[in-house]
């Protein structure tokens, strides 16, 4: 019963937010409301819309990653064609105007907790934003009637803007007064556990620090650092599992069940996990989809489309009783498997094969242990030779394989494929690509070229981001 009454709190706040604050079309607009917000509302829409800008973000990625394909052929998304990503950019500024207006309003009430959250969350929005458009407004962003035109900030700067908001929000979120300053109703990713922000915090440091390793300035004992301070177990997880409805890929899945056909497995996914490319089958493949009709896992092809008629299962998708996209299945922002494959990795760059070892095998059974897989599963998987190589053995490719599978349907992915050029075994072109090179960014949307087109930077699908150079 308790659940059920946090459950309702919460989306009276939720309401109270939406109530309160108007929907901007973009960020050249501004609420010119009288009332000022309750501070509580701002904090339920901040942290509920944070997820669904990274769904509407990964909704993009993981098309790119070939977590998924389209089941039509030709897509624009599956064949790198030129896409206007107007809603998902509106969206996340939308999002990030009310963690701005949360901001200034806990700074004027003192109530550093708020602020502290205010900065993590902008933190991410604007890392997420930045790895798909590249240079972004934000110093003059959210400024309303005095700037409607703001300036583009490049890549760089965001980056130092981030790791800059995440520092200060670590040094303010350490002071232990102010524990229960937030309220557990208005906290839709952590329910106002202040320690569990600042671990956040830290593993978002930790992404930042990584997504550098091309650059000569990377460093893997900055990124173990940070990462000793995150997360310890997937109970630390920042994730959202209540929403009003369907959460968005249960929507997916349940768009697939009437015939609305969206989030059709890619054929790359599927052969990751089916044996076709590791020569081992996946015990997660199961938790994510149904074998096809003839009993075997098939994908979709990018580029292609699906190869039956849509009214039969001749292809694997998202479906309703799967962990990712079953009603209550978490929308997940930030994650321990994540944490220990970024700690791999920087500890294989470091040279510390045996450390790498262990934190990837960690990895794998943390996935696993989220996904609900029996026990006998896990030690059968993580004991077959291609994934138990031995410290000795290890390679950066079995770590990202192994990350691929573990982050599915995240955007950090697309990062990833990005840092390392793409270098997943078996990994193409999709059919009919309109680019000869594999996608680095997406361009502008229209609703910024139409409305600020004077400050949008000219790009090419195939420039590389700076981390990505």
């Amino acid at each position: 019963m308790k659940k059920g009454i946090k459950k309702i709190t919460a989306f009276m706040m939720l309401a109270l937010a939406f109530g309160s604050c108007s929907k901007y079309l973009d960020i050249n607009e501004s609420p010119n409301g009288a009332v000022e917000p309750p501070i509580s509302g701002l904090l339920a829409h901040s942290t509920y819309a944070t997820a669904y800008t990274t769904f509407d973000v990964s909704n993009i990625t993981s098309y790119y990653a070939q977590y998924l394909a389209s089941s039509g052929p030709g897509s624009d998304l599956d064949t790198y064609n030129d896409i206007d990503a107007s809603s998902t950019w509106s969206y996340i500024y939308d999002a990030m105007t009310d963690m701005n207006r949360m901001r200034g309003i806990a700074i004027s009430k003192n109530l550093a907790a708020y602020v502290a959250v205010a900065d993590i969350l902008t933190a991410y929005n604007l890392s997420i934003t930045t790895n798909l458009w590249g240079d972004i407004p934000y110093s003059e962003a959210f400024q309303g009637v005095t700037n409607f035109l703001p300036k583009y900030d490049d890549q760089k700067t965001i980056y130092d803007s981030c790791l800059l908001l995440l520092n200060r929000s670590i040094t303010t979120l350490g002071d232990p007064s102010l524990d229960g300053q937030i309220p557990a109703s208005a906290d839709f990713i952590h329910g106002g556990n202040i320690a569990a922000w600042v671990k956040t915090a830290y593993l978002i440091k930790a992404r930042l620090l990584n997504e550098i390793s091309k650059q000569p300035e990377y460093d893997p004992a900055a990124v173990l650092a940070a990462l000793a301070n995150s997360y310890t177990s997937n109970d630390d997880d920042a994730q959202v599992t209540q929403f009003d409805g369907n959460g968005p890929w249960v929507q997916v899945a349940y768009n697939n069940s009437v015939l609305l056909l969206d989030g059709w497995l890619s054929a790359y996914f599927v052969n990751a996990t089916n044996e076709t490319i590791y020569g081992n089958y996946d015990p997660r493949l199961p938790a994510i989809t149904d074998p096809t009709e003839s009993g075997d896992y098939q994908g979709t092809v990018n580029g292609a489309g699906r190869t039956g008629s849509g009214t039969s299962h001749g292809e694997c998708y998202l479906m309703l009783d799967k962990w990712y996209s079953i009603p209550g299945s978490p929308l997940q922002i930030a994650t321990y498997v994540e944490a220990k494959f970024m700690e791999s990795e920087a500890q294989f760059r470091s040279g510390n094969k045996t450390e790498a070892y262990a934190a990837y095998l960690d990895g794998i059974t943390a996935n696993m242990k989220k996904l609900n897989l029996a026990d006998s599963s896990i030690t059968r998987y993580t004991t077959l030779p291609s994934v138990a190589v031995g410290a000795a053995n290890l390679t950066l490719a079995l770590i990202m394989k192994e990350k691929y599978i573990g982050c599915f349907l995240m955007p950090v992915t697309w990062d990833d494929m990005r840092r390392i050029d793409y270098a997943y075994p078996d990994f193409t072109l999709p059919v009919d690509s309109h680019l000869p090179s594999f996608i680095r960014r997406v361009n502008y949307p229209a609703v910024e070229i139409s409305t600020n087109g004077a400050n949008v930077p000219n790009v090419e699908l195939t420039d590389h981001l700076w981390w990505d150079k």
